[in-house]
C-alpha cells in the first residue's frame, strides 16, 4: 500500500518508533516535502495514487477527495480535523480518524505560557533588553484572578489545573460540560456569556465550525472586561483578528496571545505591530512526549482503517 505522510514532526529523516512501525506495515510512504501544510493543488499532486494518508494541517477538500481514487483512509496527526471534508470523505467512503487527548497537556502548557507571556509581555521585554533597552513595563499578577475557559475537554482540564496552581479562580462553559468533574475539581460551571463578561483571561479551547467561526468578534469583545487577556491555541478562525487588532489598539484589550491564526502560516498581520501580542507558529502539539504519542496514535489508527480493524477514533462512520 502507499501512504502519504505529512504532518512536519513526521518526516524520514527523523528517528520515530512511529514511523518504524509504519514502514514495517508498507514499504512505499510518500513524506512533505515542504515542511508546511500543503495546499489542494499540492496535496494532490502527492495524493492521487494513495491507498492511506496521515494527515498534518493540510487542507483536505473535497477537490482533494475527489482527486484520489485509491485512498481508502485518512489518519488525523491531531485532534482537529476542520480542515478535512468529513461529508466528502463520507460520501466517497473514506474514514477519518483523529487522536484525541494525546497532546492535551503539551496544548494546555503554552496556554498557560501564552498568558504567562502575554500578562508580564515577555517576548516584548526580552526584545527590548537584547537591543539594550531597559524598558519598566507593569504586567498584571494572575492570582486571585478568574480565567474563563471555553472548551473544558481534555486541554481546557489542563489549563484549569495548572491556573488553580498560579491561584487563579476557574470557571468554565461548554456545551456538553461534566458538572460533576468541575465539582470534584473547583471549576464554576458558566454560560457562555458569564464566562465573557466575569473573565480577566479567556482561554479557547473549541473546535471550528460553523457556530464558533468567529465566535470571539468585535461584538463579543465589547462585553469583556477591560484589559482582558485572551489565548488562543485551538483553531484561529474562532476569532475575528481584525476586531481584536482594533480592541488592542483601543486598549479595550489588555493583550493576546495566538498560537493559531485565520490564515496559516500568517502573512503580514497588523497584530505583529503590537507588543502586548504573543504568536507561536501553530506550536501546541510539539513537545517530544506529544509529538511521538500523536504519530504512534495517528499510525495506529490508519494501519487499523486500512486492515479492517477496530478503531475507536473513526469520526465520521
Amino acid at each position: 500500500m502507499k501512504i502519504l505522510v505529512t504532518p512536519t514532526s513526521m518526516q524520514p529523516n527523523k528517528k520515530s518508533k512511529a514511523l518504524d512501525k509504519l514502514r514495517s506495515f508498507s514499504n512505499n510512504l510518500v513524506f512533505n516535502p515542504t515542511g508546511k501544510p500543503l495546499d489542494e493543488d499540492a496535496l494532490i499532486d502527492l495524493l492521487k495514487d494513495c491507498d492511506g494518508y496521515i494527515a498534518g494541517l493540510d487542507f483536505v477538500t473535497n477537490k482533494v477527495i475527489d482527486s484520489c481514487k485509491n485512498l481508502k483512509a485518512i489518519s488525523r496527526y491531531g485532534a482537529g480535523y476542520d480542515r478535512v471534508d468529513i461529508a466528502a470523505a463520507k460520501s466517497k467512503g473514506i474514514l477519518v480518524a483523529n487522536t484525541p487527548g494525546v497532546n492535551a497537556e503539551a496544548v494546555g502548557e503554552l496556554a498557560i505560557g501564552l498568558i504567562l507571556s502575554t500578562a508580564r509581555k515577555i517576548p516584548y521585554l526580552d526584545s527590548q533588553t537584547r537591543s539594550g533597552g531597559w524598558v519598566r513595563s507593569t504586567g498584571l499578577e494572575l492570582k486571585g484572578k478568574t480565567i474563563g475557559i471555553l472548551g473544558l475537554g481534555a486541554i481546557g482540564k489542563v489549563v484549569a489545573r495548572c491556573a488553580q496552581g498560579l491561584g487563579m479562580h476557574i470557571i468554565a462553559y461548554d456545551p456538553f460540560i461534566n458538572a460533576s468533574y468541575c465539582q470534584d475539581n473547583n471549576i464554576s460551571v458558566a454560560t457562555f456569556e458569564e464566562v465573557i463578561s466575569e473573565s480577566d483571561v479567556i482561554s479557547l479551547h473549541l473546535p471550528l465550525t460553523p457556530d464558533t467561526k468567529h465566535l470571539i468578534n468585535e461584538n463579543a469583545i465589547s462585553r469583556m472586561k477591560d484589559n482582558i487577556i485572551l489565548v488562543n491555541t485551538s483553531r484561529g478562525g474562532i476569532i475575528d483578528e481584525e476586531a481584536a487588532y482594533q480592541a488592542l489598539k483601543a486598549g479595550k484589550m489588555g493583550g493576546l496571545g495566538l498560537d493559531a491564526f485565520e490564515m496559516e502560516p500568517p502573512k503580514c498581520s497588523p497584530l505583529f505591530e503590537l507588543n502586548n501580542v504573543v504568536v507561536t507558529p501553530h506550536n501546541g502539539a510539539h513537545t517530544q512526549e506529544a509529538t511521538e504519542n500523536m504519530a504512534i496514535a495517528s499510525v495506529d489508527n490508519l494501519i487499523n482503517l486500512l486492515t479492517g480493524n477496530d478503531c475507536p477514533n473513526v469520526v465520521n462512520r
